[in-house]
């Protein structure tokens, strides 16, 4: 049998051995290797595996050949970060599952050139134990730096891809998923669930591009439970920096005064404001009360509900970096229209709808 070269293995290998927490020599006597350096060699991509050294590893460990080639899946090459709420985790493990094969096809039918933004990391120098007026002033400079306007959710996701080279992903997630970050060695992305309202999901935008910024310093839990009172001191900081990021308050300040208002006129100040900010009522309300411009103790007031229009402004899938990606491949003939339709669970006859929701000419397969 010929022998097998692929980059993916060596990786695969050592997640394996990981996962069943297993020696390099180990699997070496079961390859029937003389030496361990044999399987060190193959995990640094120094040396390839052999194809009849490959079955007996599917064989002896009961794993497939995909497992160890398939370029569309993540095997230990991510860390995620998810943000949910009464989500089992087997209902998280399996769409995690899910989530990675978009990313893994994303990284294995781009180019390096054709992803978005830095191909450097950028950090943020926080860490643990900085306090919550350095996080939120740190979200501020950046919305000066990168010109993210009055309205920063307006531009986020575009100066989260274009100029950190995140890809920004607007996905159908489970009930309670609300969602995540996830580093992957080549890039980073978030994924934010599409159904749920505009200004949760901008608040989950910035609390997840927080944790890209600071991975780090200060790596986040892997899963995080948003009905939890403020999380953890990390999660505490990324609300800090979403609620300033979104809310700047050099333009917060030109709402005027807070505390004299009446219930009446302040719950109708609360809708307008937290509708141009496109963020929650509750979100603002924190904001205010972190800015001390309202008293800890104010209650948090009923307002009138946002506009249908509002609520119903439910992005397309994925993304408009992501689609291009695919109908490059398409024209390449990388992947094939099926498979492609397949790999992200949309039927074949709505992919030409798709590639013109994200202003992009469909291949002329589709």
């Amino acid at each position: 049998m010929e022998t097998t070269v692929n980059p993916l293995i060596g990786l695969r290998l050592a997640t394996l051995r990981e996962h069943r927490n297993l020696t390099q020599s180990d699997v070496a006597r079961v390859l029937g290797l003389k030496s361990h350096q044999i399987i060190s060699n193959i995990e640094k991509g120094t040396r390839p595996m052999k194809g009849a050294e490959m079955m007996a590893l599917v064989e002896h460990y009961g794993i497939t050949p995909e497992y160890l080639t398939d370029p569309f899946r993540l095997v230990g090459e991510g860390k995620f970060c998810w943000r949910q709420s009464q989500c089992s985790r087997e209902a998280l493990e399996a769409y995690q599952g899910k989530a990675g094969t978009w990313l893994a096809s994303y990284r294995a039918l781009s180019r390096p050139q054709d992803r978005p933004g830095p191909r450097e990391r950028w950090s943020l120098r926080l860490s643990e134990r900085s306090s919550f007026e350095l996080a939120m002033a740190e979200a501020e400079r950046l919305t000066v730096d990168y010109n993210m306007g009055d309205v920063p959710a307006a531009r986020l996701p575009e100066v989260m891809e274009q100029d950190f080279g995140i890809l920004v992903l607007m996905v159908d997630a489970e009930e309670g998923i609300s969602g995540a970050a996830c580093r992957l060695p080549e890039f980073d992305a978030v994924l934010v669930n599409r159904h749920e309202n505009p200004g949760r999901r901008n608040f989950d935008l910035a609390h997840e591009f927080f944790h890209l910024l600071t991975w780090d310093s200060m790596p986040p839990n892997e899963i995080e439970d948003v009905s939890e009172n403020g999380g953890n001191r990390v999660e505490q900081l990324a609300n800090a920096f979403a609620s300033a990021l979104l809310m700047p308050q050099r333009v917060l300040a030109r709402f005027g005064e807070w505390r004299r208002l009446g219930n009446a006129e302040r719950a109708h100040r609360m809708r307008e404001v937290a509708d141009f900010f496109r963020v929650s009522v509750s979100a603002l309300h924190w904001r205010l009360v972190g800015l001390k411009l309202l008293n800890k103790a104010s209650q948090m007031l009923e307002v009138e509900a946002p506009s249908d229009d509002y609520l119903q402004d439910t992005p397309a899938p994925f993304s408009k970096a992501f689609m291009g990606v695919m109908a490059s491949a398409i024209e390449r003939g990388d992947i094939s229209v099926g498979r492609l339709a397949k790999l992200i669970a949309i039927p074949r006859e709505a992919l030409r709808a798709l590639f013109a929701a994200h202003e992009i000419a469909p291949p002329v397969t589709v």
